[in-house]
């Protein structure tokens, strides 16, 4: 964290005066000690982030406190700003791609995209063959009656379906490869196959490369992330697919929201606000838009975002011919839940454990990955509301199912609810759970 300016200390002091409060009662209400924040006051102790949305909320600061705290990592200082980016129209993140990423070889270029585009609107001739290359073996045969159309799509649909599910249950690294080979496999399968089941399987190699950047951010390589969501971009492009390359602004988004970049994480979403994008992708991005709002400490901003993400979810008509889905399919409410994680980062955990509470208790049985993700929040939820016994056995539940699938995005939140209750060091419920929480969080050799 960057250094905090002296105006913070004194601007907490003089709105807790003003409110009437003590420096016991307001500890009491953000359940820290009162040392802590009488250092903070002086000035001897710098402020977390969490801490200041935590006195905005109590002090009904309208996000002053948390405007004076960066929660711009030093990592991310030097990046270009995303602003200008999105303002100029552009959906490219090269100026975050500074280096071939490891893990699954980087994907095709640009170039190559556009030529598989053009092959895959070229009608075959009688003679033509459809035999997919050996690449491809982890998917369908495809011979006789199977090599044309439908049978072929469908097939591939089955398939990245099968490879979400065990995105659910699995660590990213046991599927990631496999999803990147099978991306390149669609690829070559469509530069060979002509007319609309060409554009069909270049459309789904689209999505499966989202699908690869998205297991490449859960297995923490951010700039692999970027890359195969790059390529996802191209890859629609070429089909006829504009709609993927606005969605992929909302997948960055996600990105820039956990490295702490609230600015970043509000312009990106703001770039799929087009009245031409469907209801989905609009609403999708104007939860994303309510996090990075909920990240700065402005409530009313994410409260509208919220609000607006329900009005267009509730207008989607679901997916067009059976195509694959965007964003999450295991929450059968998704702006309840988001609200609820919102709510964490506004300071109000009492609220949002309510409405966690409620969700996490309707998510599906096998969707393992899902339920860590919000089941981690919502433990962090009634631990700052200082539920320390309740949130270390909700901890004590999860901690299976995080070692099980792997997630660095879980892993944030897991650091947070770490550091939270590492303020109770005396409590029984923390002593216990403790060894184990840290040996989750300790990196395997």
């Amino acid at each position: 964290m960057l250094e905090q300016p002296p105006a913070f200390g004194a601007e907490l002091r003089r709105l807790r005066i003003a409110a009437g409060l003590t420096l016991a009662q307001l500890a009491s209400s953000v359940h820290y000690s009162k040392g802590q924040l009488s250092k903070i006051e002086t000035g001897q102790k710098r402020p977390s982030p969490e801490l200041a949305r935590l006195c905005d909320a109590t002090l009904d600061a309208d996000g002053a406190l948390a405007s004076l705290v960066s929660t711009r990592p030093p990592r991310a200082a030097a990046r270009p700003s995303k602003r200008a980016h999105v303002a100029s129209g552009t959906t490219g993140a090269e100026h975050l791609m500074d280096k071939t990423p490891p893990g699954p070889p980087a994907p095709p270029s640009r170039r190559q995209v556009i030529a598989v585009g053009a092959a895959a609107i070229l009608p075959l001739g009688p003679g033509d063959d459809m035999t997919p290359p050996a690449s491809v073996s982890a998917g369908p045969p495809v011979s006789g009656t199977e090599a044309h159309g439908e049978p072929l799509v469908d097939a591939y649909r089955t398939l990245l379906a099968q490879y979400r599910r065990l995105g659910q249950v699995s660590p990213p690294a046991a599927v990631l490869p496999v999803v990147a080979e099978q991306t390149r496999a669609l690829r070559a399968l469509a530069e060979r196959t002509g007319s609309r089941t060409g554009r069909e399987l270049l459309a789904l190699a689209a999505r499966f490369a989202e699908f690869t950047g998205w297991l490449s951010q859960e297995a923490d390589d951010e700039d692999a992330a970027l890359r195969w969501t790059a390529h996802a971009v191209d890859l629609a492009a070429a089909s006829g697919d504009r709609d993927l390359a606005s969605y992929a602004l909302v997948r960055r988004a996600l990105i820039t929201y956990y490295r702490g970049e609230a600015d970043d994480t509000i312009a990106l979403a703001e770039g799929a606000r087009s009245d031409r994008l469907p209801p989905r992708v609009r609403g999708l991005a104007a939860q994303r838009e309510a996090q990075g709002h909920a990240l700065a400490g402005d409530y009313d901003a994410c409260m509208r975002g919220l609000d607006r993400a329900r009005s267009l979810l509730a207008r989607d008509p679901g997916p067009s011919s059976g195509g694959p889905v965007l964003g999450t399919i295991h929450l059968n409410d998704p702006v309840s839940m988001i609200t609820g994680w919102c709510l964490v980062d506004l300071g109000r955990p009492r609220a949002a454990a309510e409405i966690l509470d409620r969700e996490c208790a309707r998510l599906p049985v096998d969707a393992w990955r899902t339920q860590v993700r919000y089941g981690v929040r919502r433990a962090l939820a009634h631990a700052r509301a200082g539920e320390i016994d309740h949130a270390c056995e909700l901890t004590e539940q999860l901690l299976p199912l995080a070692t099980t699938v792997s997630s660095a995005t879980v892993t944030t939140d897991l650091r947070r609810l770490s550091r939270t209750l590492s303020r109770h060091p005396r409590n029984r419920s923390y002593l216990a759970v403790s060894p184990r929480l840290t040996a989750v969080l300790t990196p395997a050799p």
